[in-house]
């Protein structure tokens, strides 16, 4: 902030904002970070597409002092399902038959459209499920930060139930195994 960085926080139903947010700040000497966390879309939400514009710029240029970063769980923002992908074929004849329209000829331009705008951010942060070994080094470290005194075999034995239990081992997990433990 002393060096004049502000951050502004956009949530995923102000996107539609984001336009008029540009062109006010853009007149601001400061400089801008617009922070959306946990970005994601449904394959039929428009908002995706008004996003990829924002981010590459539009005829009216892009602002200099404003960057955009997202977080999101997902590799790809655009919630995709298998049948979408592969295709189901009784779907498909069914469709034909209630709507000449109803495939999509150019699917591979579309799901190339839909991937796309994962592609507008510079930098991609991926975390890997960790294995048994890192999984307990984490553990020991946030015990470690968080004051929980429990011997390591017990921590380790508990702490593998727990992400079990949670669908598997990530840091995110043990971060929520831990925090449980600190509050009793």
């Amino acid at each position: 902030a002393a060096d004049g960085l502000r951050l502004v926080e956009v949530k995923k139903n102000q996107l539609y904002q984001i336009p008029a947010l540009l062109d006010s700040l853009a007149q601001n000497p400061l400089k801008f970070i617009l922070f959306i966390d946990d970005l994601s879309f449904s394959a039929n939400d428009d908002n995706f597409a008004a996003l990829k514009a924002i981010l590459e710029g539009s005829v009216g240029g892009r602002s200099q002092n404003v960057v955009v970063y997202a977080t999101s769980n997902r590799r790809h923002l655009i919630k995709e399902t298998l049948t979408d992908r592969t295709g189901d074929e009784k779907r498909r004849s069914e469709e034909r038959l209630s709507d000449r329209s109803g495939d999509d000829i150019h699917e591979a331009d579309t799901r190339q459209e839909l991937m796309s705008l994962s592609a507008r951010f510079g930098l991609t942060v991926t975390f890997q499920r960790p294995d048994k070994v890192r999984f307990e080094e984490i553990l020991l470290d946030l015990a470690k930060q968080y004051g929980v005194q429990m011997p390591s075999d017990q921590l380790f034995i508990k702490g593998e139930a727990f992400a079990i239990r949670a669908g598997g081992r990530s840091p995110r997990v043990a971060r929520q195994f831990i925090e449980l433990l600190s509050a009793g």
